[in-house]
């Protein structure tokens, strides 16, 4: 059996792991690209992106949204959520959080300072409704 319990999978999805969001767009296939994201077990998963991106404008017209994170050795293991989102301002101090998530102390406080223009970002939150997981370990 290669599927994930309850737990196996929300420690997955709360470990260091490039997203790949998902978004709906008219008479194409779905926008998929990867991004940053951060989830703690039992909440949500939450993404920054700015309202003027092609994902900002997209969620304006879809209601739901999937992330999927996967391994990327051997044996491999994925994560996919599906769910409703919700858009607010970034607050003060969520761009440091997830850049020193994803860069490390040094790296990450340098790429937070020098992103000036931060006004037009948004933090997508996605209520994970849907799983599917796969883990080949087992």
């Amino acid at each position: 059996m290669t599927t994930m319990t309850d737990s196996q999978r929300q420690a997955f999805l709360s470990g260091l792991h490039v997203g790949v969001i998902s978004i709906a767009r008219k008479q194409k296939g779905p926008l998929t690209v990867p991004i940053w994201y951060d989830y703690e077990a039992g909440g949500e998963a939450w993404m920054i992106t700015s309202n003027s991106s092609i994902k900002g404008r997209l969620l304006k017209n879809t209601s739901r949204i999937s992330l999927c994170v996967q391994s990327e050795q051997a044996p491999y293991q994925y994560v996919t959520v599906e769910g409703p989102f919700t858009t607010q301002q970034l607050q003060p101090g969520q761009l440091l959080h997830m850049a020193i998530r994803y860069l490390g102390p040094k790296r990450g406080k340098a790429y937070a300072d020098a992103s000036t223009d931060t006004g037009d970002s948004v933090v997508i939150s996605i209520t994970p409704e849907t799983w599917y997981t796969v883990d080949y370990s087992r």
